[in-house]
């Protein structure tokens, strides 16, 4: 694919990744209305479920790419807390009315990984460990959203939501295969190291999408569900993908990323999560914060790698 067909997918992508947002929202809070949850309990449950970014990970771990491997997860992480929610508070500013607890969970959903990284390798048992955490994990943050049900008059019935959400993800994940493409083929010709490219364009590659899931919802007045989304896809990534890699074939880390990546990837939710508690929102001022650590962390990144 030459460059220029790749900027052409990439455009292509985020327009099928708009659209399919609406549709998976309407979708989202059309089952969560049926069944009397939480859209945000949903939003959770649902978000972290990516193939794309897992089997990514899976690959590059098998062909001797740990570095990129780890960038999966741990610069998707970084990726989420920091530029999703940063220019999703720029497009469309949201107010926060979460418990507490729900910060909590973010805040800590990484800790275990890393425990378990910091010495530069994930065995196989504690890659087991970490799976099993993202259910605890998971079930922590779900349980903190429980009560945001939406009341009947909130929302029209939509015929079909099942077959609304279903089809949503799929578009989304189809929009954000085409999202990857188009990153990938502009990359693809600069030289740049696996765990720069781990942790930065393929990171933002598979993961593009998550800012459609984030801003689609807040300008319609529910910004639960895109944090949701952010947090629960956090532990999808911190836990369960990086256990599941660590299961296939356990992972090694150079110091590159025991030293800053890991230690990021630790922090930026606890930063996202303080945002969150301290000034209850994501306006611009902290969309112009969190995206401007962003443009630091990949700024400093490059430094690390060079």
């Amino acid at each position: 694919m030459s460059g220029p067909v790749g900027v052409i997918v990439l455009i292509a992508g985020v327009g099928v990744v708009v659209v399919a947002a609406d549709v998976f929202v309407d979708g989202l809070l059309a089952v969560a209305l049926a069944l009397g949850i939480a859209p945000f309990v949903l939003s959770v449950a649902l978000s972290g479920f990516e193939t794309e970014n897992l089997a990514t990970g899976i690959a590059a771990n098998a062909k001797g790419l740990p570095g990129a491997a780890a960038g999966t997860f741990l610069g998707g992480i970084t990726f989420l807390a920091f530029a999703v929610a940063g220019l999703g508070g720029l497009i469309a500013p949201i107010r926060v009315d979460l418990p507490t607890r729900f910060a909590v969970w973010m805040a800590l959903s990484p800790l275990p990984l890393f425990a378990f990284a910091v010495n530069g390798h994930i065995s196989r048992l504690e890659g087991a460990v970490l799976v099993v955490w993202s259910v605890v994990a998971l079930v922590g943050l779900a349980r903190s959203g429980r009560d945001l049900l939406v009341a009947e008059d909130e929302e029209e019935r939509i015929r079909w939501p099942g077959l609304r959400l279903l089809i949503g993800l799929a578009v989304l994940t189809g929009g954000g295969w085409l999202i990857g493409q188009g990153l990938r083929t502009t990359v693809r010709q600069l030289s740049i190291p696996q765990t720069l490219l781990g942790n930065t364009a393929l990171a933002a590659a598979t993961e593009a999408e998550e800012l459609a899931r984030f801003a689609v919802p807040a300008r319609r007045g529910r910004p639960e569900i895109g944090l949701g989304n952010i947090a629960g896809t956090v532990v999808h990534f911190a836990a369960l993908n990086a256990g599941i890699i660590a299961l296939v074939k356990p992972l090694s880390f150079g110091t590159d990323t025991t030293r800053f990546y890991l230690p990021v990837a630790a922090a930026s939710p606890a930063i996202l999560a303080l945002v969150l508690v301290v000034r209850k929102r994501i306006g611009r001022i902290e969309g112009v914060a969190l995206t401007s650590l962003y443009v630091v962390y990949v700024a400093v990144a490059i430094l690390v790698s060079s």
